[in-house]
Protein backbone atom coordinates (compact mmCIF):
# COMPACT_ATOMS: atom_id res chain seq x y z
CA UNK A 1 0.00 0.00 0.00
CA UNK A 2 0.97 3.61 -0.53
CA UNK A 3 0.74 4.98 3.01
CA UNK A 4 0.68 8.60 4.13
CA UNK A 5 2.55 8.87 7.44
CA UNK A 6 1.64 12.13 9.17
CA UNK A 7 4.36 13.27 11.54
CA UNK A 8 6.57 10.84 9.66
CA UNK A 9 9.78 12.72 10.53
CA UNK A 10 9.05 12.44 14.26
CA UNK A 11 10.33 9.85 16.68
CA UNK A 12 7.75 7.08 16.29
CA UNK A 13 6.76 8.11 12.78
CA UNK A 14 10.29 7.83 11.40
CA UNK A 15 10.76 4.33 12.78
CA UNK A 16 7.37 3.33 11.36
CA UNK A 17 8.41 4.61 7.93
CA UNK A 18 11.31 2.15 7.99
CA UNK A 19 9.05 -0.69 9.15
CA UNK A 20 6.67 0.06 6.29
CA UNK A 21 9.49 -0.12 3.75
CA UNK A 22 10.72 -3.40 5.24
CA UNK A 23 7.19 -4.80 4.95
CA UNK A 24 6.97 -3.88 1.26
CA UNK A 25 4.78 -0.78 1.60
CA UNK A 26 5.41 2.63 0.03
CA UNK A 27 5.42 5.36 2.72
CA UNK A 28 5.06 9.08 2.08
CA UNK A 29 6.01 11.49 4.87
CA UNK A 30 4.08 14.64 5.70
CA UNK A 31 5.34 16.82 8.55
CA UNK A 32 5.20 20.46 9.60
CA UNK A 33 8.70 20.09 11.12
CA UNK A 34 7.60 21.99 14.20
CA UNK A 35 8.86 19.18 16.45
CA UNK A 36 11.11 17.36 13.99
CA UNK A 37 14.06 18.25 11.80
CA UNK A 38 14.17 17.91 8.00
CA UNK A 39 17.55 16.16 8.31
CA UNK A 40 15.66 13.07 9.49
CA UNK A 41 14.44 12.45 5.94
CA UNK A 42 17.81 11.78 4.23
CA UNK A 43 18.72 9.44 7.07
CA UNK A 44 15.51 7.52 6.44
CA UNK A 45 16.45 7.28 2.76
CA UNK A 46 19.92 6.05 3.73
CA UNK A 47 18.50 3.32 5.98
CA UNK A 48 15.72 2.37 3.57
CA UNK A 49 18.03 2.23 0.56
CA UNK A 50 15.60 4.38 -1.43
CA UNK A 51 14.18 7.87 -1.51
CA UNK A 52 11.35 8.63 0.89
CA UNK A 53 8.93 11.25 -0.49
CA UNK A 54 8.36 14.00 2.07
CA UNK A 55 6.08 17.04 2.11
CA UNK A 56 6.22 20.02 4.47
CA UNK A 57 2.56 20.57 5.28
CA UNK A 58 0.80 21.82 8.41
CA UNK A 59 -2.30 19.63 8.58
CA UNK A 60 -4.24 22.35 10.39
CA UNK A 61 -4.19 24.10 6.98
CA UNK A 62 -7.19 22.40 5.39
CA UNK A 63 -6.47 23.80 1.92
CA UNK A 64 -2.86 22.58 1.94
CA UNK A 65 -3.98 19.16 3.18
CA UNK A 66 -6.57 18.94 0.42
CA UNK A 67 -3.93 19.88 -2.16
CA UNK A 68 -1.67 17.08 -0.94
CA UNK A 69 -4.44 14.50 -1.42
CA UNK A 70 -5.29 15.93 -4.84
CA UNK A 71 -1.66 15.60 -5.94
CA UNK A 72 -0.93 12.13 -4.51
CA UNK A 73 -2.75 8.82 -4.30
CA UNK A 74 -2.89 7.06 -0.94
CA UNK A 75 -4.31 3.70 0.11
CA UNK A 76 -4.08 4.34 3.85
CA UNK A 77 -3.07 6.87 6.49
CA UNK A 78 -1.10 6.40 9.71
CA UNK A 79 -1.68 9.50 11.81
CA UNK A 80 1.04 10.53 14.28
CA UNK A 81 1.08 14.30 13.78
CA UNK A 82 0.18 16.05 17.05
CA UNK A 83 1.52 18.17 19.85
CA UNK A 84 2.28 15.66 22.58
CA UNK A 85 3.80 17.11 25.79
CA UNK A 86 1.44 16.44 28.70
CA UNK A 87 2.73 19.23 30.95
CA UNK A 88 2.81 21.76 28.14
CA UNK A 89 -0.77 20.88 27.24
CA UNK A 90 -1.89 21.80 30.76
CA UNK A 91 -0.26 25.21 30.40
CA UNK A 92 -1.41 25.77 26.79
CA UNK A 93 -4.68 23.84 26.42
CA UNK A 94 -6.22 25.89 23.61
CA UNK A 95 -3.14 25.39 21.42
CA UNK A 96 -3.33 21.63 21.95
CA UNK A 97 -7.04 21.34 21.27
CA UNK A 98 -6.82 23.52 18.18
CA UNK A 99 -3.76 21.82 16.69
CA UNK A 100 -4.55 18.18 17.38
CA UNK A 101 -8.25 18.36 16.51
CA UNK A 102 -7.99 20.70 13.51
CA UNK A 103 -5.21 18.61 11.96
CA UNK A 104 -7.34 15.48 12.27
CA UNK A 105 -10.44 17.19 10.86
CA UNK A 106 -8.48 18.40 7.80
CA UNK A 107 -7.05 14.95 7.31
CA UNK A 108 -10.39 13.14 7.57
CA UNK A 109 -12.06 15.59 5.19
CA UNK A 110 -9.34 15.05 2.58
CA UNK A 111 -9.54 11.29 3.04
CA UNK A 112 -13.31 11.31 2.58
CA UNK A 113 -13.00 13.47 -0.53
CA UNK A 114 -10.53 11.05 -2.12
CA UNK A 115 -12.06 7.79 -0.88
CA UNK A 116 -9.19 6.80 1.41
CA UNK A 117 -10.76 4.73 4.17
CA UNK A 118 -7.96 2.90 5.96
CA UNK A 119 -6.77 4.74 9.08
CA UNK A 120 -4.32 3.82 11.84
CA UNK A 121 -4.40 6.29 14.72
CA UNK A 122 -1.59 6.99 17.15
CA UNK A 123 -3.52 7.12 20.40
CA UNK A 124 -2.20 6.80 23.94
CA UNK A 125 -2.57 4.96 27.22
CA UNK A 126 -3.47 8.34 28.74
CA UNK A 127 -7.04 7.76 27.52
CA UNK A 128 -7.56 5.29 30.39
CA UNK A 129 -7.34 8.07 32.99
CA UNK A 130 -6.58 7.58 36.66
CA UNK A 131 -9.23 5.03 37.67
CA UNK A 132 -8.79 2.20 35.18
CA UNK A 133 -7.64 -1.10 36.76
CA UNK A 134 -4.15 -2.31 35.93
CA UNK A 135 -3.34 -3.86 33.52
CA UNK A 136 -5.25 -1.59 31.16
CA UNK A 137 -7.71 -3.36 28.85
CA UNK A 138 -9.18 -1.92 25.67
CA UNK A 139 -12.87 -2.25 26.59
CA UNK A 140 -12.55 -0.10 29.72
CA UNK A 141 -14.98 2.84 29.95
CA UNK A 142 -15.32 5.71 30.45
CA UNK A 143 -12.26 7.01 28.65
CA UNK A 144 -11.04 10.25 30.19
CA UNK A 145 -7.67 11.92 30.62
CA UNK A 146 -6.33 14.34 33.19
CA UNK A 147 -4.48 16.41 30.56
CA UNK A 148 -5.63 18.37 27.49
CA UNK A 149 -3.18 16.29 25.43
CA UNK A 150 -4.84 13.07 26.57
CA UNK A 151 -8.29 14.54 26.08
CA UNK A 152 -7.48 15.27 22.43
CA UNK A 153 -6.76 11.56 22.02
CA UNK A 154 -10.08 10.63 23.67
CA UNK A 155 -11.95 13.10 21.44
CA UNK A 156 -10.28 11.93 18.25
CA UNK A 157 -11.07 8.30 19.08
CA UNK A 158 -14.74 9.33 19.39
CA UNK A 159 -14.64 11.28 16.13
CA UNK A 160 -13.13 8.31 14.29
CA UNK A 161 -15.81 5.98 15.67
CA UNK A 162 -18.54 8.37 14.50
CA UNK A 163 -17.01 8.77 11.04
CA UNK A 164 -16.73 5.01 10.60
CA UNK A 165 -20.32 4.52 11.77
CA UNK A 166 -21.64 7.13 9.35
CA UNK A 167 -19.62 6.06 6.31
CA UNK A 168 -19.50 2.33 5.53
CA UNK A 169 -16.17 1.00 4.37
CA UNK A 170 -13.94 2.83 6.82
CA UNK A 171 -11.54 0.67 8.82
CA UNK A 172 -9.86 2.28 11.82
CA UNK A 173 -7.29 0.90 14.26
CA UNK A 174 -6.81 2.86 17.49
CA UNK A 175 -3.34 2.10 18.85
CA UNK A 176 -3.02 2.92 22.53
CA UNK A 177 0.58 2.72 23.50
CA UNK A 178 2.52 3.23 26.60
CA UNK A 179 6.09 4.53 26.99
CA UNK A 180 8.05 4.33 23.72
CA UNK A 181 11.83 4.33 24.19
CA UNK A 182 14.90 3.07 22.34
CA UNK A 183 16.19 3.84 18.88
CA UNK A 184 16.94 2.19 15.56
CA UNK A 185 19.81 -0.30 16.04
CA UNK A 186 21.88 1.57 13.42
CA UNK A 187 22.11 4.57 15.74
CA UNK A 188 21.13 6.82 12.83
CA UNK A 189 17.65 7.78 14.04
CA UNK A 190 16.28 8.10 17.55
CA UNK A 191 14.42 10.40 19.92
CA UNK A 192 15.48 14.05 19.63
CA UNK A 193 13.17 16.16 21.83
CA UNK A 194 13.26 19.92 21.45
CA UNK A 195 14.26 21.73 24.65
CA UNK A 196 14.24 19.97 28.02
CA UNK A 197 12.96 16.39 27.57
CA UNK A 198 9.58 15.66 29.12
CA UNK A 199 10.22 11.91 29.32
CA UNK A 200 12.60 9.84 31.40
CA UNK A 201 14.68 8.01 28.78
CA UNK A 202 15.76 10.98 26.62
CA UNK A 203 16.53 13.00 29.77
CA UNK A 204 18.62 10.12 31.09
CA UNK A 205 20.43 9.86 27.75
CA UNK A 206 21.24 13.56 27.86
CA UNK A 207 22.63 13.17 31.39
CA UNK A 208 24.84 10.34 30.13
CA UNK A 209 26.13 12.40 27.21
CA UNK A 210 26.81 15.44 29.40
CA UNK A 211 23.99 17.74 28.30
CA UNK A 212 22.20 17.56 31.69
CA UNK A 213 23.82 17.57 35.12
CA UNK A 214 21.74 14.90 36.82
CA UNK A 215 18.44 13.05 36.72
CA UNK A 216 15.74 14.04 39.18
CA UNK A 217 13.40 11.17 40.02
CA UNK A 218 9.98 12.48 40.91
CA UNK A 219 9.08 10.61 44.07
CA UNK A 220 10.71 7.69 45.85
CA UNK A 221 7.87 6.73 48.19
CA UNK A 222 5.30 5.18 45.87
CA UNK A 223 3.73 1.80 46.78
CA UNK A 224 6.01 -0.08 44.37
CA UNK A 225 8.90 -2.48 44.86
CA UNK A 226 11.56 0.26 45.07
CA UNK A 227 9.35 3.31 45.70
CA UNK A 228 9.63 4.76 42.18
CA UNK A 229 6.93 4.81 39.50
CA UNK A 230 6.55 1.77 37.24
CA UNK A 231 5.74 2.13 33.55
CA UNK A 232 5.35 -0.15 30.53
CA UNK A 233 8.35 0.77 28.39
CA UNK A 234 8.22 -0.46 24.80
CA UNK A 235 11.01 -0.39 22.23
CA UNK A 236 10.16 2.02 19.42
CA UNK A 237 11.07 -0.60 16.79
CA UNK A 238 8.56 -3.03 18.33
CA UNK A 239 6.02 -0.21 18.41
CA UNK A 240 6.63 0.62 14.74
CA UNK A 241 6.09 -3.04 13.85
CA UNK A 242 2.78 -2.86 15.70
CA UNK A 243 1.60 -0.07 13.40
CA UNK A 244 2.43 -2.14 10.33
CA UNK A 245 0.67 -5.17 11.82
CA UNK A 246 -2.43 -3.05 12.44
CA UNK A 247 -2.31 -1.62 8.92
CA UNK A 248 -2.06 -5.09 7.39
CA UNK A 249 -4.97 -6.31 9.53
CA UNK A 250 -7.39 -3.45 8.77
CA UNK A 251 -9.28 -5.11 5.92
CA UNK A 252 -9.76 -8.29 7.98
CA UNK A 253 -11.09 -6.55 11.10
CA UNK A 254 -14.49 -7.84 12.19
CA UNK A 255 -15.54 -4.33 13.25
CA UNK A 256 -15.03 -0.94 11.62
CA UNK A 257 -13.13 0.45 14.61
CA UNK A 258 -10.93 -1.53 16.98
CA UNK A 259 -8.62 -0.45 19.81
CA UNK A 260 -5.35 -2.22 20.56
CA UNK A 261 -2.89 -1.81 23.41
CA UNK A 262 0.73 -1.84 22.28
CA UNK A 263 2.89 -2.59 25.30
CA UNK A 264 4.97 -5.34 26.87
CA UNK A 265 2.48 -6.20 29.60
CA UNK A 266 4.87 -5.55 32.48
CA UNK A 267 6.10 -2.56 34.46
CA UNK A 268 9.66 -1.32 34.93
CA UNK A 269 10.49 1.16 37.69
CA UNK A 270 12.40 4.40 37.20
CA UNK A 271 15.33 3.02 39.20
CA UNK A 272 15.34 -0.23 37.22
CA UNK A 273 15.49 1.77 33.98
CA UNK A 274 18.25 3.97 35.38
CA UNK A 275 20.37 0.96 36.34
CA UNK A 276 19.79 -0.67 32.94
CA UNK A 277 20.98 2.53 31.28
CA UNK A 278 24.05 2.55 33.51
CA UNK A 279 24.83 -0.95 32.25
CA UNK A 280 24.56 0.28 28.67
CA UNK A 281 26.81 3.27 29.33
CA UNK A 282 29.25 1.37 31.54
CA UNK A 283 29.25 3.78 34.48
CA UNK A 284 27.02 5.15 37.22
CA UNK A 285 24.93 8.21 36.42
CA UNK A 286 24.14 11.03 38.85
CA UNK A 287 20.59 11.24 40.15
CA UNK A 288 18.55 12.52 43.07
CA UNK A 289 15.13 11.72 44.47
CA UNK A 290 12.85 14.76 44.33
CA UNK A 291 9.23 15.37 45.35
CA UNK A 292 6.39 13.66 43.58
CA UNK A 293 5.10 15.22 40.38
CA UNK A 294 1.41 16.11 40.20
CA UNK A 295 -0.62 13.64 38.16
CA UNK A 296 1.85 10.74 38.20
CA UNK A 297 0.29 7.34 38.89
CA UNK A 298 2.29 4.77 40.91
CA UNK A 299 2.20 2.02 38.29
CA UNK A 300 0.44 0.99 35.11
CA UNK A 301 1.02 -1.28 32.16
CA UNK A 302 -0.80 -2.80 29.21
CA UNK A 303 -2.71 -5.97 28.72
CA UNK A 304 -1.44 -6.71 25.17
CA UNK A 305 -3.49 -9.91 24.73
CA UNK A 306 -5.73 -8.52 21.98
CA UNK A 307 -2.86 -7.29 19.82
CA UNK A 308 -1.14 -10.66 20.13
CA UNK A 309 -4.30 -12.62 19.28
CA UNK A 310 -5.65 -10.44 16.46
CA UNK A 311 -2.62 -8.70 14.97
CA UNK A 312 -0.09 -11.47 15.55
CA UNK A 313 2.11 -8.84 17.19
CA UNK A 314 4.04 -8.75 20.44
CA UNK A 315 6.94 -6.77 21.88
CA UNK A 316 10.16 -8.79 21.90
CA UNK A 317 12.93 -6.35 22.88
CA UNK A 318 14.10 -6.08 26.49
CA UNK A 319 14.82 -3.10 28.73
CA UNK A 320 18.54 -3.72 28.15
CA UNK A 321 17.92 -3.64 24.38
CA UNK A 322 16.05 -0.34 24.76
CA UNK A 323 18.86 1.24 26.77
CA UNK A 324 21.67 -0.07 24.54
CA UNK A 325 19.98 1.24 21.39
CA UNK A 326 19.20 4.61 23.00
CA UNK A 327 22.81 5.00 24.08
CA UNK A 328 24.10 4.02 20.64
CA UNK A 329 21.92 6.78 19.13
CA UNK A 330 22.67 9.45 21.75
CA UNK A 331 26.41 8.83 21.97
CA UNK A 332 26.73 9.03 18.16
CA UNK A 333 24.47 12.10 18.03
CA UNK A 334 25.11 14.01 21.27
CA UNK A 335 23.18 17.08 20.05
CA UNK A 336 20.52 15.07 18.21
CA UNK A 337 19.86 15.50 14.51
CA UNK A 338 21.80 18.29 12.80
CA UNK A 339 19.81 21.41 11.98
CA UNK A 340 20.74 21.27 8.30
Amino acid sequence: MRVLVTGGAGYIGSHTVLSLVEAGHDPVVVDSFVNAKPTVVPRLAELAGREIPAHRVDLTDAAATAELFAAERFDAVIHFAALKAVGESVARPLEYYRNNLDATFSLLAAMAEHDVRRFVFSSSATVYGEKAPVPYQEDYEPLVSASPYGQTKVMIERVLADVAAAHPGWKVALLRYFNPVGAHPSGRIGEDPQGIPNNLMPFLAQVAVGRRERLTIFGGDYPTADGTCERDYIHVVDLAAGHVAALDHLDAMATDVRAYNLGTGSGTSVLELLHAFERAVGRELPYEIGPRRAGDLPAFWADPTRARAELGWEATRTIDDMCADTWRWQSANPQGFPDA
